[in-house]
């Protein structure tokens, strides 16, 4: 099952009949729950409720615009003023007749007469909007399938991106765990000085090697290291078996930040290799930042 993007972009236009078309569109970006927001014309209740139950059915996350736009031509019939022309043509005999005159009408002058000729329009906006509402129900579903297909692609985008970022904290982390036995030595040896500094020769030795060795026990960052390499590894799995996994994955980086948070607190200021501890540990920081903007996009 591939990984959806919230974003993506889908369209198409209709011709009802030659008097009706319309478009309709689809847009989705990133939200944390389903937003649907409808720009329909007035009067189609039910086609409303219809298209959000099909949004609804299709789509788990994502703030998404459906916008629908109509193009009516009026059907009209061409005709002449039959009251105007009939009155033309009686006062043209009446005037022939009282004046003596020869001569027939010509319909060509006639008809030039202001509002001799018209169209009546006729509107069947019953029939029209019942048309419209089954043609849009009817096209909704291929649509949200192509809104779907971007959606994937632009996921399949963003699982390349996140997987190279995995790959990145995963060789810090690697690079964390070669060098942890060295730092935790050097700590182990600055403690045992300072406090040696700090009593003179006046202690137990043998019990002050055992307060060392609880301190550097306390530092010692294998858990975190261990969570971390677990945690990358689960991430990976949500990746590849897909579906609606953007909040899952958020809340595993969230766990990682946390672990990056607790190994540079433990190894800071041990100097040496510790500073290497420390320019890794903010590199996963940095990497973990990177994935969690990716992440918001992911359904």
């Amino acid at each position: 099952m591939p990984i959806y993007s919230m974003t993506g972009f889908a369209r198409t236009q209709v011709r009802v009949h030659d008097q009706l078309v319309y478009t309709l569109s689809l847009k989705s970006v990133n939200h944390r729950f389903l937003d649907i927001q409808l720009r329909l014309p007035s009067g189609l209740d039910a086609l409303e409720m219809e298209l959000r139950r099909a949004l609804k059915e299709s789509l788990v996350r994502g703030h998404v615009e459906v916008a629908l736009s109509v193009e009516r031509g009026a059907q009209q019939k061409t005709g002449y003023n039959l009251e105007l022309v009939a009155g033309y043509l009686d006062a043209f005999r009446a005037a022939r007749e009282e004046f003596g005159l020869a001569g027939e009408p010509d319909l060509n002058t006639i008809l030039r007469i202001p509002g001799a000729l018209g169209t009546e329009s006729r509107s069947n906006s019953d029939e029209d909007s019942a048309a419209l509402t089954a043609s849009v129900t009817e096209q909704i579903g291929p649509l949200l399938a192509e809104l779907k297909t971007m959606r994937a692609r632009e996921g399949e985008a963003l699982t390349a991106i996140l997987l190279a970022s995995l790959e990145r904290l995963a060789e810090a982390t690697d690079g964390v765990a070669t060098l942890r036995p060295e730092v935790e030595q050097r700590y182990q040896e600055r403690l045992t000085q300072r406090l040696t500094a700090a009593v003179g020769n006046e202690f137990n030795r043998q019990r002050l090697l055992e307060e060392v060795a609880v301190l550097v026990d306390r530092s010692d960052v294998a858990e975190e290291l261990a969570r971390m390499a677990t945690h990358i590894g689960h991430f990976r799995e949500l990746l590849a078996a897909g579906g609606e996994v953007g909040k899952k994955l958020d809340f595993l980086l969230q766990e990682m930040n946390r672990e990056a948070n607790t190994l540079l607190s433990k190894t800071g200021g041990v100097g040496g290799k510790g500073t290497r501890i420390t320019e890794l540990g903010l590199a996963m920081k940095a990497e973990i930042e990177k994935a969690r903007e990716q992440i918001q996009n992911v359904e």
